[in-house]
């Protein structure tokens, strides 16, 4: 299964959108420690830094920041998840540009070793939002806990607030595990995509280990609720769970086995990919289930961090010139 997936994803990661080879490389990259995976994270950051540069350098610019704003919401989408995002942020109508673009961009730019452009503009104008009542609002919460999460630790990695412990908070509050039971399956889903985000985020998104004790919480959660897990959720968030525990050094325990065989029983050798719930093999929005699958299956004892291509001679020469070393 794994080699046919990781065969299937490479022999057509170049027809896939920039963001999805870096992210299918990134991830690659942090399992195996191979620069042959470089690339395409290069391929991601060149499109990066440029968006970043068009955002971020007019963020002083009120008019700018209030047109993007809304256009940026306006093209959140069209489902259910998006019509509850485009509502949760009418009381915070930069939100999107400040956090889902120009935060994620600047965090993306700081993990493979550089400065994007615009750096302090960006830091000023996060640093004037009022972060911690967009984070810890319930409504937001219950639209994209797991978006959340990572805007929380991207705040802190770059440089502008650590608001942790108040989210954490705010998220218990928001699903009280005695509550479960009044959970629709959207709900439910988008509670145990956040507890997965907390684990992930606090290893850098798989640059290293993380301390079981820290998060144990979400660890017992999880045992005991494997069963509702496996059937009430997708198998992007049941692979979430099973990599929560090898990530805290716990590959040893029944949930990882327990997920691993829910795998191979949905897995589609027909198509060399587990297929989306309304069974698509739509490579372009499945990468990301895949590549967490082949990270299940093949999980290292070994973690790299990075990569950090200004380290990579045979990238040097085409890194992009909006961005510096840091």
């Amino acid at each position: 299964m794994y080699q046919q997936i990781k065969q299937h994803l490479e022999t057509k990661l170049y027809t896939l959108p920039p963001r999805v080879q870096g992210h299918y490389a990134l991830r690659q990259f942090r399992m195996t420690g191979d620069t042959e995976y470089a690339n395409g994270v290069l391929v991601d950051l060149i499109t990066v830094s440029e968006r970043q540069n068009f955002y971020a350098c007019q963020l002083d610019n009120k008019d700018f920041v209030a047109k993007q704003g809304q256009i940026l919401r306006d093209n959140l989408g069209k489902g259910p998840r998006a019509k509850a995002r485009r509502v949760a942020t009418e009381k915070y109508p930069d939100f999107v540009l400040l956090n889902d673009v120009v935060l994620r961009y600047a965090s993306r730019i700081d993990e493979v070793g550089f400065i994007g452009p615009c750096h302090n503009k960006m830091q000023a104008a996060l640093k004037q939002s009022d972060l911690k009542t967009a984070y810890t609002d319930p409504d937001m919460i219950r639209s994209w806990a797991a978006q959340l999460v990572n805007y929380v630790y991207w705040a802190k990695q770059m440089g502008i607030t650590d608001l942790r412990q108040p989210y954490t908070q705010a998220f218990n509050s928001t699903y009280p595990n005695s509550a479960d039971a009044k959970l629709s399956k959207a709900q439910y889903k988008n509670k145990i995509y956040g507890m997965t985000h907390f684990i992930f985020a606090a290893s850098g998104y798989y640059q290293h280990y993380v301390d079981e004790k820290e998060f144990q919480w979400i660890l017992s959660y999880f045992e005991k609720n494997i069963d509702r897990i496996l059937t009430d959720t997708t198998e992007d968030i049941i692979t979430e769970v099973g990599i929560s525990f090898q990530i805290t050094g716990n590959a040893d325990n029944p949930v990882v086995e327990k997920v691993k065989q829910h795998l191979l029983k949905v897995y589609s050798p027909t198509h060399r990919m587990l297929l989306s719930p309304s069974g698509k093999a739509h490579l372009a929005t499945g990468e990301h289930r895949n590549i967490l699958a082949m990270m299940l299956l093949k999980w290292p004892e070994t973690l790299h961090p990075g990569p950090y291509l200004n380290e990579i001679k045979s990238i040097q020469k085409n890194l992009p010139m909006t961005v510096s070393p840091k």
